[in-house]
């Protein structure tokens, strides 16, 4: 009727007023769905996940990441290489170590653009450091035990950091560092009995972590899978009973205090050989890992490492993409099919990167 009035229309006579309002209404309706749709698929777009990848190509199937700030990130992999970049990710730096042209390098820590460490994993398993951005490398840890493989390293800063490793005559091998990684202790005193069939992935480097206070909790898989720590271990109700199954990477949001555990853990595992299956492949718990959850939807897939971005999101990835959690673990999005074995956020910093086969190596922009 508004419309009628400004426009002069009231006084004709043959206009059935009825129709109008009626119709008037039905445009209106129709604007606002308009409008409606227009918006919601406005934020769907904004949501929608972006990953740049910015490598790829090299020969090298990385599992090794560790990102220091937003500028500067580490990579370690297959046949001996190393990668750096110290511009967030516009470009990187390869290098091939002299001497370990054959090696697996499964973990590395960076602490800066110049310093960093990497973990090669079998017979002989060696720890070597540079101090020169990758230039030279030294030996700091050797061990020709035979059997001897090595899984994975954590620091809880700077100075202090911890690797693990399969069982050794049946107790799992651990060994400490209290200088950045100049020299290492093996810790005998707190080595756990394995169960039969129990052992850890060298999957993506992200199977412990280690925390000032000498407090851990590490998680195996294989026949049985196991969350373990400095004062006890329990069976996990994670998918086990074949090597290819268990556990396979933790984290731990520190809750403000890096020098304890915090109550919010989660764990991310599932059958490599059955990748695509999401059967007991995710745990999560939020008092500490005294008692353990199954989301309601689960990752798509088994997932090989995973990452608290904040005190509620969560990233995992594997070999059939990546899935994003924003409620603590619960509830889990497939926000990307790009396959990578390793996911990290900048210590430092809101970078996220991910490392993959390929020299591949993700970067997200954004996602759901």
């Amino acid at each position: 009727m508004i419309f009628l009035l400004l426009t002069g229309q009231r006084h004709k006579p043959n206009i059935n007023r009825s129709f109008i309002l009626v119709s008037y209404r039905f445009k209106m309706k129709k604007i606002a769905f308009i409008v409606n749709f227009l918006f919601i698929s406005f934020l769907l777009l904004a949501q929608k996940s972006t990953i740049e990848i910015v490598s790829t190509g090299t020969n090298t199937s990385l599992r090794g990441l560790s990102v220091v700030n937003d500028n500067v990130a580490w990579v370690s992999g297959s046949n001996g290489t190393v990668g750096r970049t110290a511009n967030g990710g516009k470009n990187w730096k390869w290098f091939i170590v002299k001497g370990f042209e054959q090696t697996e390098f499964r973990d590395i820590e960076g602490f800066n653009a110049d310093v960093a460490l990497i973990m090669s994993v079998a017979e002989p398993a060696y720890i070597l450091k540079t101090i020169n951005g990758g230039e030279n490398w030294k030996v700091v840890y050797e061990n020709k035990t035979k059997g001897m493989f090595l899984d994975a390293m954590d620091f809880a800063n700077n100075r202090m950091g911890v690797v693990i490793g399969d069982p050794i005559n049946g107790k799992i091998f651990m060994a400490r560092t209290d200088d950045t990684g100049n020299t290492w202790q093996e810790v005998a005193e707190e080595r756990q009995a394995a169960d039969s069939g129990e052992a850890f992935f060298a999957a993506s480097g992200s199977n412990i972590k280690f925390f000032a206070s000498k407090d851990y909790f590490m998680v195996s898989g294989g026949l049985h899978s196991r969350l373990i720590n400095n004062k006890s271990a329990i069976d996990l109700p994670i998918i086990h009973g074949k090597e290819s199954t268990g556990a396979n990477s933790i984290d731990i949001f520190d809750n403000g205090r890096p020098d304890k555990p915090g109550n919010r853990m989660v764990i991310v595992g599932g059958d490599f050989l059955a990748d695509t299956s999401s059967e007991k492949n995710c745990l999560y718990s939020t008092n500490g890992g005294k008692t353990w959850k199954v989301p309601n939807r689960p990752p798509h897939g088994y997932r090989s490492c995973v990452e608290f971005l904040s005190k509620k999101e969560i990233l995992a990835c594997g070999p059939t993409g990546i899935d994003y959690s924003e409620d603590e673990g619960k509830n889990w999005k497939w926000i990307s099919k790009e396959s990578f074995h390793v996911c990290r956020i900048a210590r430092i910093g809101t970078t996220v990167y991910l490392a993959g086969a390929n020299g591949k190596i993700g970067k997200i922009i954004s996602w759901e």
